[in-house]
């Protein structure tokens, strides 16, 4: 698109010097990659000790007197009830993210985060309270959606919106890093207290201890996250958004719900086409495998847990890795070697667990999230580039949040259901493969944004722009 000349801008604004001309120094840019990660970090921990103690404690604890495999079922649905808070998280955070900024939305989702997952860990159980201790943990649950649905979205824009085109896709992974990290930790420590505790004293006070934890993280997390700056490229623009409703009598600027679904819905649903195998995939491999590996491989818990936690330090690791290799070749190649790969070793890695052996167990694990690595890494900066600037928030946290409540929540679910009824993997391997084929086509159907300027990107023409209105700055919208 050819620039256009450029509005009135209020003075002192800042707002003539561009984006790019204001990069970060490199110790600024590891200081705000390092805010993103541990607040992603935290947030994931959070989230993932819920799904591990479910699959391992919370069947007990909360819905007793089910069968087991049934009581997993209820125990999963609660943790799916966190998915479908998510996309209202993502609209509530994207529309106040877009219109004040990224910063203060990512201290108020830490904030939400971290007291849910402390107050689960002080939640009396259903011997205690009765049928009030799963209604509560199901809102605590609800919670964590919420926060989690705002949080992706801000702090993967943080960084990205602060980098450069050139490194964008292994800069802005950095934040997709803190999902194997939180993995990590989360597993690392309930593996660590199912190893020093008998199973009774987990049971009965042990489990605790993790949620309890986050209060301490999120302290930490508070201290870093607050003394970064706000992203430059969203502060150019609004700066400009300012000037032009001066320039046109204080005309309204639309929603940025009403302008993502206006100028971006194609983009949108390519997020979402996008997430399914790379969602459903991750959950599968690191939650429902819990259930799997103790059921019908006869692997104990704290087995399955290791291995886990030993394929999550590898999937930390090669994310930044496929993420620069996504600024050399591509986004979707990237990409669609992920959704590809995540397919064809499905039932490879079923048929690992199958043996029982723990070496087995573990190569299985890890290749899987070196797959899944493939299409976490380049997402954070291909939903980042799709989007003008002012709908960026909401637009990739819209496409992203959206798909997980098909995709994620009822992923352990199904995969627990398909168990219970065909008591054989062969049916979960083929959903799993389903959701590659979908995303391989969303990609497929995508264009090349690595190249793209974030200050650069605007909707694709002012087509509902009057005629006589004046043109609006194609870099900053």
């Amino acid at each position: 698109m050819a620039t256009r000349k450029r509005p009135r801008q209020p003075p002192g604004s800042g707002a003539d010097v561009h984006p790019r001309d204001r990069s970060p120094t490199p110790a600024s840019l590891k200081r705000i990659v390092a805010a993103s990660l541990i607040g992603t970090t935290i947030e994931w921990y959070d989230f993932f000790l819920y799904g591990s103690a479910a699959a391992l404690v919370f069947n007990k604890l909360f819905f007793p007197g089910s069968d087991p495999l049934v009581g997993t079922l209820l125990s999963f649905l609660t943790y799916a009830v966190g998915f479908a808070a998510r996309p209202l998280g993502a609209l509530v955070f994207g529309h106040y993210g877009d219109r004040i900024g990224r910063k203060k939305l990512l201290v108020l989702s830490l904030l939400l985060m971290g007291g849910a997952t402390f107050a689960i860990g002080l939640l009396p159980t259903h011997a205690t309270i009765g049928t009030a201790a799963p209604v509560l943990l199901t809102v605590l649950r609800l919670v964590q959606g919420f926060a989690l649905g705002g949080e992706w979205g801000g702090a993967v824009l943080l960084v990205s919106e602060h980098g450069d085109a050139r490194r964008r896709g292994f800069w802005a992974s950095w934040p997709q890093t803190g999902a194997p990290a939180g993995q990590l930790l989360a597993t690392g420590v309930l593996s660590l207290l199912t190893a020093v505790l008998s199973d009774a004293a987990f049971g009965s006070w042990g489990w605790r201890i993790p949620f309890l934890l986050s209060g301490v993280l999120v302290v930490v997390g508070l201290w870093i996250r607050l003394s970064v700056d706000e992203s430059p490229v969203f502060k150019q623009a609004l700066a400009q958004a300012e000037a032009r409703k001066v320039d046109r009598a204080a005309e309204a600027e639309k929603l940025p719900l009403v302008a993502v679904l206006r100028h971006h819905w194609r983009d949108v649903l390519v997020a979402m086409g996008a997430r399914m195998a790379e969602n459903i995939s991750y959950y599968v491999i690191t939650a429902f495998i819990l259930v799997y590996a103790t059921t019908s491989a006869g692997v104990s818990k704290q087995t399955a847990l290791n291995a886990v936690l030993i394929a999550s330090a590898v999937h930390f690791a090669v994310i930044p890795a496929w993420g620069a290799l996504s600024d050399r070749i591509g986004r979707r190649p990237v990409y669609v070697v992920g959704a590809v790969g995540v397919g064809l070793w499905m039932f490879p890695f079923f048929s690992l667990i199958d043996t029982g052996g723990f070496g087995n167990l573990i190569l299985a694990v890890t290749v899987g999230l070196v797959l899944h690595g493939a299409m976490y890494a380049p997402q954070a900066a291909f939903f980042s580039e799709m989007f003008a600037t002012r709908m960026r928030y909401s637009g990739a946290s819209i496409g992203a949040q959206f798909a997980s409540v098909a995709a994620g929540a009822p992923a352990p679910l199904i995969a627990t259901a398909l168990l219970a009824d065909y008591g054989s993997s062969t049916p979960i391997a083929l959903y799993v493969i389903a959701a590659a084929v979908l995303t391989v086509v969303a990609v497929a159907a995508a264009e090349e944004t690595r190249h793209r300027d974030l200050a650069d990107v605007a909707p694709p023409a002012d087509a509902d722009r009057p005629t006589d209105a004046p043109a609006a700055d194609a870099r900053t919208i």
